[in-house]
């Protein structure tokens, strides 16, 4: 008897078995034989003889016997019962031992429902073949079959159910039910034969569609060159992309992506959905600049003219702007660190660039990224979004139309941070000249090369600027501006232009000194001459006005006039105290808008030693005051118990402002010893500085703005920390010259000065 162990198959008992001579071969090790008796067992896996275990067959077979063999073709095999397998050991290969038993079918279906179920599944199926070029041979085939089980058993190599279905229609016990389960998958694969041959017929058809709308997209391509070759002016969108592809200079990488995109708009043609997205991205990628700009030959001798031109003092600024372009001029390269010009509003930080842009002879693009919150407003956005577009960096570049414009990116300290991600992180790339050479647009999705291009940012302050952000770029101090600098400026530069907008010809408007000087020392307020310029712009207006009106030909602003002209009243600076008493002490701040002085007062009140600290102070001020409190103590031990018998108040005016730093240590140390001892600091003092609770005043920032201040304030003498005094030197000498400058190591110093 010879073992048949079969995986995937439907063989069920008392039905003709079909089986390739050859396969027969190959899974017993012997040729088939006529009589010859035959077991099938069903593999749970398809496993091979070296791995058969018990565990490996399902446990009931169908028994059979060979009844035609064609040696070169199929022999067929008459099927008998069922068995049940009780036992199976593997001897070796070909080789098995078996203890078997009949398994008894239980007859629930009448000869006649199986006949009319086996004409109608067979005719079911000869239907189906009817519709194919090898109908005629099946149908042959099909014609030799007897029942439902040699139905089944012939077409199960074909089916695609799961070996387990298959294997269940042998296990059922009961005919009737096995019959509906041989029904189920023949009829289902019928379905799902006839579904996959009409998509099948639909796919070719569709195929058929395909090749011939590109076979005459191909004809029309043909046609629309002739055409744009015999009218120039007027060639077609493709054909206009694919000659500013082939002239622009493009990378590799940012050429396939460009061609790629423009086989799609081909295929698409201008009437689908995206034929817009992939318009307007070429129409970008193509109108960059691509290629390299020839350097500029820049003579230094105009590049500082154009500068002086432009801009009134700012000598500091204007030397390192120098050395910058002398260092490209010389490398022919763009070059060197990139410039962070920090300083108040109005002192002309992004003016300037526009100056660098026309001393180097290059475009100029201005990106103002106050507000930006979203990484994509420097990358830009994926094509897959709807509205998607270049970023804020490409888009500038895109309509200076140059590779190598000088960019401002304005107000740097004003990006913020949200669930989009980092803007100031994108920014890393686009500064850092070890990587914007490769700089990658998310619109664009092709690498940009920045380097050419030189980029200047501008910030009000350092504070809120990231570090590693910060760490990429070259600071440069942009200091408030002296009296004398804004009348020159306003004279140079915004009368001449105030008086250019609105229409007003020299000698049709006259501000004198007095007055000029006037509008600049009770009707404006800044380290910068923003509010200057309005205030000119409004006499230039209300001038206009009066000549218009024809009632003067010549309009002569006096100084008493500016509160009815401006139509504002002038503003209050603070200044020196009238009267000194103890406790009370003048400080220098510095702010956004400039420096500006502040008043310490403290006052000791019957109480238990608590203490009160006002004025809508920051941490770090509060922690100067504890500092202060202690050092006093540390100093006046025999003052002490002042602090225990009392309670101490110290208190900061201008209390809507919120105030915060580190430099205001030394003002409340002064205040609280002249509070202690009762004698009293005279007004036309200043100072600042942080102290440490060694009694070491550190050095501070802003020693400029804060100069300034109190020459504007009256002050007199002003107390700064001695590590500052090189700082001197960024000091106009209008200030330096007219103010007693004292540079002080330690608290005593100061004290031993002021508490005589």
């Amino acid at each position: 008897m010879t073992i048949i162990p079969v995986y995937n198959r439907v063989i069920t008992p008392h039905s003709d078995v079909f089986f390739q001579t050859d396969h027969f071969r190959k899974i017993t090790g012997k040729s088939p034989e006529k009589e010859e008796q035959v077991i099938f067992l069903f593999l749970k896996d398809n496993e091979t003889w070296d791995k058969y275990e018990q565990d490996s067959f399902y446990p009931i077979g169908v028994s059979g016997v060979i009844t035609e063999v064609n040696p070169n073709g199929f022999l067929v095999v008459k099927t008998a019962d069922r068995i049940n397998i009780s036992s199976l050991i593997v001897k070796g290969k070909f080789k098995m031992e078996l203890a078997i038993s009949k398994r008894e079918d239980i007859e629930d279906l009448e000869p006649q429902e199986e006949q009319k179920k086996f004409d109608e599944m067979r005719q079911a199926i000869l239907d189906f073949v009817d519709g194919f070029q090898w109908g005629a041979m099946a149908r042959g085939f099909i014609g030799r079959l007897n029942s439902i089980g040699d139905l089944t058993s012939a077409m199960s190599i074909w089916f695609a159910n799961p070996n387990e279905e298959k294997y269940a229609i042998i296990a059922e016990d009961h005919t009737a039910k096995r019959a509906e389960l041989m029904e189920e998958l023949v009829y289902g694969y019928i379905e799902v034969a006839r579904l996959t041959s009409e998509a099948e017929s639909e796919h070719e058809q569709d195929n058929q569609k395909q090749y011939r709308k590109q076979a005459i997209q191909r004809q029309l391509a043909y046609l629309q060159n002739e055409l744009d070759e015999m009218d120039p002016e007027n060639v077609s969108d493709t054909r206009r992309f694919e000659i500013k592809i082939a002239e622009s200079g493009m990378n590799e990488t940012a050429r396939k992506e460009a061609e790629k995109v423009l086989n799609r708009l081909k295929q698409e043609g201008k009437n689908s959905a995206e034929s817009g997205m992939l318009y307007d991205y070429l129409d970008f990628v193509t109108s960059l600049s691509w290629k390299k700009e020839q350097p500029e030959n820049i003579k230094l001798d105009e590049a500082e003219a154009i500068l002086d031109e432009d801009h009134f003092g700012l000598k500091k600024v204007k030397d390192r702007i120098i050395q910058q372009i002398a260092v490209m001029d010389l490398q022919k390269k763009q070059s060197g660190s990139i410039l962070l010009f920090v300083g108040a509003p109005g002192t002309g930080k992004t003016s300037i660039g526009r100056s660098i842009a026309r001393a180097l002879k290059r475009e100029y693009v201005r990106v103002s990224l106050g507000g930006v919150r979203d990484e994509a407003d420097i990358r830009g956005h994926r094509r897959t979004y709807i509205g998607a577009m270049p970023g804020r960096i490409m888009d500038g570049i895109h309509k200076s139309g140059v590779s190598n414009p000088v960019v401002v990116l304005d107000e740097v300290d004003k990006l913020g941070v949200s669930y989009n991600g980092d803007p100031a992180s994108a920014l890393l790339e686009v500064l850092d000249p070890e990587q914007n050479n490769t700089f990658t647009d998310h619109y664009m999705n092709v690498p940009y090369d920045l380097s050419d291009v030189l980029f200047i940012c501008t910030a009000n302050t350092t504070d809120t600027i990231p570090e590693p952000l910060l760490n990429r770029m070259e600071m440069i101090q942009f200091t408030g501006y002296t009296v004398n600098d804004k009348f020159q400026i306003a004279r140079r530069h915004l009368i001449p232009k105030a008086m250019e907008s609105v229409g007003i010809t020299e000698g049709k408007l006259e501000i004198p000194d007095e007055t000029l000087n006037t509008i600049i020392t009770d009707f404006t307020q800044e380290a910068g001459v923003r509010g200057l310029k309005k205030r000119l712009d409004t006499l230039a207006r209300v001038a206009a006005v009066d000549i218009v009106k024809g009632d003067e030909e010549k309009v002569t602003v006096e100084p008493g006039q500016l509160r009815e002209y401006l139509d504002m009243r002038p503003i209050s600076h603070e200044h020196i105290l009238e009267e000194k008493r103890p406790g009370v002490v003048t400080g220098l701040a510095w702010t956004q808008v400039g420096g500006e002085i502040l008043f310490i007062e403290t006052l000791f009140t019957k109480g238990s030693g608590k203490v009160t600290i006002t004025g809508q102070l920051g941490d770090v001020m509060k922690e100067s005051a504890q500092i202060a409190i202690s050092l006093v103590k540390d100093m006046y031990p025999e003052q002490s118990k002042l602090f225990e018998e009392n309670d101490l108040h110290i208190h900061v005016p201008a209390g809507a402002v919120p105030k915060d730093g580190p430099s205001a240590g030394i003002t409340m140390t002064t205040a609280l010893a002249s509070l202690v001892t009762g004698k009293a600091v005279s007004p036309e003092y200043g100072m600042t500085g942080e102290v440490s609770l060694r009694g070491v005043v550190t050095p501070i920032g802003g020693l400029p703005e804060k100069l300034m201040a109190a020459l504007r304030a009256g002050i007199s003498s002003v107390f700064i920390p001695a590590e500052n005094e090189d700082d001197l030197r960024d000091v106009d000498s209008e200030v330096r010259d007219k103010l007693n400058i004292i540079p002080v190591r330690t608290v005593s110093d100061v004290l031993d000065v002021v508490l005589k």
